[in-house]
């Protein structure tokens, strides 16, 4: 029992250690897919902001309000995806802002924060790699470490359960 719990424990560490030093990657692959969707919203607002510039003293909001008042029910949906475009924007420059920061704290950011569409979207295209710099490398190692001791601790009270068990 001793042996195969020695084999597991070191495939458990490699593997969380390896896993772990991916999270860097994903994570530079999320604020670029993040950055570009912000890139994406702030093109397709530009010939808003011209018609603001030039009709509403260069405010968004005033272009807004203008949709909103119109008896046109297709201008107001207008006034409310141009709204739906401003917050978009704002949200991605939240969270790039967030992201701008280390390892550490871009990691409880995306458990806590990440937009589910963008984390779905660089999942399905991500390509890990292993950082090899000094955070990468201690994060890695700290994580597969705390993962290798969650299991050292589930092994030991499966193990003690066993015996308290066949001792009966």
């Amino acid at each position: 029992m001793t042996f195969i719990r020695g084999i597991v424990d070191r495939i458990i560490l490699v593997t969380g250690i390896i896993t772990a030093g991916c999270v860097p990657s994903f994570i530079a692959q999320y604020r670029q897919r993040a950055g570009g969707r912000l890139d994406q919203v702030l093109q397709d607002i530009a010939p808003f902001q011209a018609i603001a510039n030039q009709f509403h003293h260069g405010s968004l909001k005033e272009l807004i309000q203008h949709h909103f008042d119109s008896a046109d029910a297709t201008f107001r949906k207008e006034g409310a995806a141009l709204q739906a475009m401003l917050e978009s924007a704002e949200q991605l420059r939240q969270a790039l802002q967030a992201l701008d920061t280390d390892l550490f704290h871009q990691f409880i950011y995306l458990l806590t924060n990440a937009d589910p569409l963008i984390a779905r979207s660089t999942w399905e295209i991500f390509s890990p790699a292993f950082n090899l710099t000094a955070e990468s490398v201690v994060f890695a190692s700290a994580a597969g470490a705390l993962l290798w001791l969650v299991f050292l601790a589930i092994w030991f009270i499966f193990a003690r359960l066993i015996n308290i068990l066949t001792a009966r």
